[in-house]
């Protein structure tokens, strides 16, 4: 995720920390937690995504060239049906505002190197309802000065449960057409989103809503955010039914104004549904708050926790049910 700025907890008002609490503890007890995604593949596929053979994902390099081939070849295995405008792919090519747009530590040589976002569909039952929209970044930072940046949670973990989202949907189809996109250079100013929400492959008035995932497997609360309820509000009570299913806990909050939150620090625009939301489009972005490890080399498969990470990707394929069956 590209989060430049970001402030700690501990510089919340202690009223903030007070109303947390409380909801927290207002925080329904499960009736029954769901579960339907094989967690032996779940960490299987990223475990694969972060491993050296795919060099960190970097845009534009050997590296990314063969995790995108390999996402191709799981999009084509799970059933999806091609979505991109050659085949399973958008390809783009990354320009010198691109770079400007790059993170610190960013390299200029990345300008008119060749990008792709992988892009597959499911039909759905109603073909002539609006689209949802299921996006992760697979872009990390590579190897810098010779030290590889797996980017496990950063964010092969996202791209792990896109993928096992979309082999659900195949299996059991949805009411609304779906995208499943994994996209590229997010971590170049969501370069990957912003090719997306602007070709021809999406209609604007077409989309219902997006599901973004972008770190999504490590949380010692047990907890994971999703923002985006502040700009749309009907979403709030889709959430509160699917918290009643879920093993983790779903926070609401990081999606709006800090002068509004107590400090705590805006993600609207610091992720793949920023360009969806600028285009008016509802958005739900699951993620958890930085840890030790974010943008580091230390961000390695073997620090994921797999029961936080299963319960969190039956959420969100349960939170993708309910938006199917919720949303108009």
């Amino acid at each position: 995720m590209t989060r430049l700025v970001r402030t700690p907890l501990f510089v919340l008002s202690v009223a903030t920390l007070c109303v947390q609490a409380l909801l927290w503890a207002q925080t329904p007890v499960p009736e029954t937690v769901i579960h339907r995604v094989d967690r032996t593949r779940l960490m299987r596929d990223v475990t694969t995504l972060a491993s050296p053979a795919f060099e960190g994902r970097s845009t534009g390099t050997p590296g990314a060239l063969k995790v995108r081939r390999w996402l191709v070849d799981e999009f084509r295995a799970a059933g999806l049906t091609p979505g991109g405008a050659e085949e399973f792919l958008q390809p783009f090519t990354l320009t010198s505002r691109d770079s400007a747009a790059s993170p610190p530590g960013g390299r200029s040589a990345q300008v008119g190197r060749a990008a792709a976002n992988v892009i597959g569909r499911v039909p759905g039952r109603e073909r002539q309802r609006k689209l949802l929209v299921v996006t992760a970044h697979y872009d990390h930072l590579g190897i810098r000065n010779g030290v590889l940046y797996p980017g496990a949670d950063d964010n092969a973990s996202g791209v792990a449960v896109l993928l096992a989202a979309g082999r659900h949907f195949v299996r059991n189809p949805p009411r609304h057409p779906m995208m499943f996109a994994a996209l590229d250079a997010e971590e170049i100013g969501l370069r990957g989103a912003r090719t997306l929400i602007g070709s021809p492959l999406l209609r604007r008035d077409g989309i219902a809503m997006t599901i973004n995932l972008d770190m999504v497997s490590r949380s010692a609360a047990n907890e994971i955010f999703a923002a985006g309820t502040y700009h749309t509000p009907w979403l709030t009570p889709l959430l509160q039914d699917v918290q009643r299913r879920s093993g983790v806990r779903i926070r609401l909050g990081h999606d709006r104004p800090a002068s509004l939150a107590g400090g705590l620090d805006d993600w609207t625009q610091l992720s793949d549904h920023g360009p969806f939301h600028e285009a008016g489009v509802p958005f739900v972005y699951f993620g958890v708050e930085d840890h030790g490890d974010y943008h580091k080399p230390s961000d390695m498969a073997d620090r994921i926790d797999l029961r936080f990470f299963g319960d969190t990707a039956d959420m969100i394929v349960e939170a993708v049910r309910t938006f199917d069956m919720g949303v108009d």
